[in-house]
């Protein structure tokens, strides 16, 4: 006798109902071990600059001398010269990859957009060093023979633009990171572009609309959310950059009042100090610098995220 649906369906339930929860099970963990992790990497950071935090409290975040031999260290320029070279960096990127972005999705045929996403998709691939490399010789020579020297004359009465052009500094660090960044951007938001509903931008062409405005009104209301996400992407990658960005900021332990200034970064103070260092408050404030740039870096992909939230609940109808 043939068994009833009912019970088939019983029957389909009991077998799948052990791979269900070990499925389950294993993202689970696997969720909560990504987790632990971050959550374990920020304990040991802070366990380690302890002796940092301790010795020159909330005066190692607004000191602005780092000197090993008077075992006086402050952490503002370093992270002035972050953020101020990731705000560089995605100021230039973020609309241009966006544009380029709608570019590929929206307007450029299939021939054109799918070899012109794999081109700009492989500059993800790049070491970051070789990024440094061109950077110093090709880069920083054209900056400070030609650009920096124009933007000067142009709008050197505004103070961030004054000054002599050294070719090595935050703009140029800027530029680097704005580069490097750009793959992510761009993929991202073409992605999100391309998964709009068609019956949006049908709706928006029905009502006499021309494609500049169907994409303005139907496609980036849609994907809002998601572009902003994949810039923040972005930012996280800018703000951690380490060698390309140490071989064209200069590394000078100033704050920079300029554009056109040598600096560092958080990474690039790490990456040229940690092997030099001596054990005990020196190591100490180095991880106290790692330690910043994670919560640096939390806080902003914090924001982002309840931005994002903000934007989706705006866009959402009624």
């Amino acid at each position: 006798m043939a068994a009833s649906p009912i019970a088939s369906r019983r029957l389909i339930s009991r077998s799948g109902s052990l791979p269900d929860r070990l499925f389950r099970s294993t993202t689970g963990i696997l969720a909560v071990g990504v987790t632990v992790l971050i959550v374990a990497i920020g304990v040991m950071l802070a366990v380690n600059s302890w002796e940092a935090f301790s010795r020159f409290g909330l005066g190692f975040i607004t000191s602005t001398t780092w000197d090993p031999v008077a075992e006086i260290y402050g952490a503002l320029p370093y992270i002035l010269g972050t953020l101020i070279s990731s705000a560089i960096a995605l100021v230039i990127a973020a609309p241009i990859g966006v544009l380029t972005a709608i570019f590929l999705a929206e307007l450029a045929p299939r021939r054109v957009s799918v070899p012109l996403t794999f081109l700009i998709e492989l500059l993800a691939a790049i070491p970051s060093v070789v990024f440094g490399l061109w950077g110093v010789f090709v880069l920083s020579p054209l900056l400070g023979s030609t650009i920096e020297p124009f933007l000067i004359r142009t709008l050197g009465w505004i103070p961030i633009f004054a000054g002599p052009s050294y070719g090595i500094g935050l703009f140029s660090a800027g530029i680097i990171l704005a580069i490097m960044i750009l793959p992510t951007i761009v993929a991202i938001s073409r992605e999100v572009i391309s998964s709009v509903p068609r019956s949006q931008r049908e709706a928006m062409a029905a009502l006499g609309a021309t494609r500049w405005e169907v994409v303005r009104r139907a496609v980036l209301p849609f994907a809002r959310s998601g572009i902003i996400g994949a810039i923040i992407l972005g930012l996280g990658r800018a703000l951690g950059e380490t060698m390309a960005v140490t071989m064209v900021i200069g590394n000078a332990q100033k704050i920079p009042t300029r554009l056109f200034d040598q600096a560092q970064t958080i990474a690039s103070k790490i990456a040229t100090t940690f092997n030099e260092a001596s054990i005990g408050l020196q190591t100490s404030s180095l991880i106290a610098l790692g330690f910043i740039l994670l919560v640096i870096t939390i806080a902003l992909n914090v924001v982002a995220r309840l931005l994002v939230r903000r934007v989706t609940i705006g866009a959402t109808p009624g």
